[in-house]
């Protein structure tokens, strides 16, 4: 889903309908399992027919990419929010805090939501492969937003090179996060092991503070 607001009546139509389809899907794989639910209960339950669900989502697990992909969109509006030529690691790590903070209870049940679907992903193949494409799209979507960021300094090599890192650190983190019963705040929360990912995987480019050529 686009982290712009729809512009039409007709696109934010299809934006609710999408996000209640996806939190449907969630809530049944939550109580049920992926492998135990069809296509047809998820449309039942966020009340619409089966040809408007395939209308959306090829599958199931495709469903719930639009909550796989909300922390993504988040942290990209962010992004798109700041002022090039700003020190990037610095933005990076503050568009992390703020994306993935839970200071009320709906961010709190996101953040949660997201552990389960990644729980359930473990076992199901169409399910992982749902979060590895989300993550492709966020890494693609985030390179002409690190370009304007970075406002010359990196090369073409160099902002991929980020991107990368970047969707990586995030991606590792909300696994390793998923894997345990921490907390969503606290020093073994989602936004704490993203900025310690992304210190260890971006902070190591040299490139962020010399701003070599990286173009090939």
């Amino acid at each position: 889903m686009s982290t712009k607001p729809p512009s039409s009546l007709t696109e934010r139509r299809k934006a609710a309908t999408q996000l209640e389809i996806a939190h449907a899907a969630a809530e049944l794989f939550a109580t049920q399992g992926p492998h135990a639910t069809t296509a047809e209960e998820i449309a039942r339950d966020a009340g619409v027919a089966l040809r408007t669900f395939y209308r959306y989502f090829r599958s199931k697990q495709d469903a719930v990419s639009p909550l796989l992909a909300a922390g993504a969109d988040r942290w990209r509006a962010l992004l798109e929010a700041a002022e090039p030529g700003a020190d990037l690691p610095r933005t990076l790590e503050a568009a992390v805090q703020r994306s993935l903070a839970a200071p009320d209870e709906e961010a709190a049940g996101a953040l949660l939501r997201t552990r389960g679907l990644l729980r359930a992903a473990a076992d199901d193949p169409g399910l992982r492969a749902v979060w590895y494409r989300v993550n492709q799209e966020s890494e693609e979507r985030l390179v002409p937003v690190l370009d304007r960021l970075a406002d010359g300094r990196l090369g073409t090599v160099q902002v991929r090179l980020v991107a990368a890192a970047a969707t990586d650190a995030i991606r590792i983190a909300l696994e390793t996060w998923a894997d345990t019963e921490a907390g969503v705040t606290g020093a073994s929360s989602p936004a704490a092991l993203a900025i310690d990912c992304l210190r260890q995987l971006v902070g190591g480019m040299g490139a962020l503070t010399t701003g070599g050529d990286g173009r090939g």
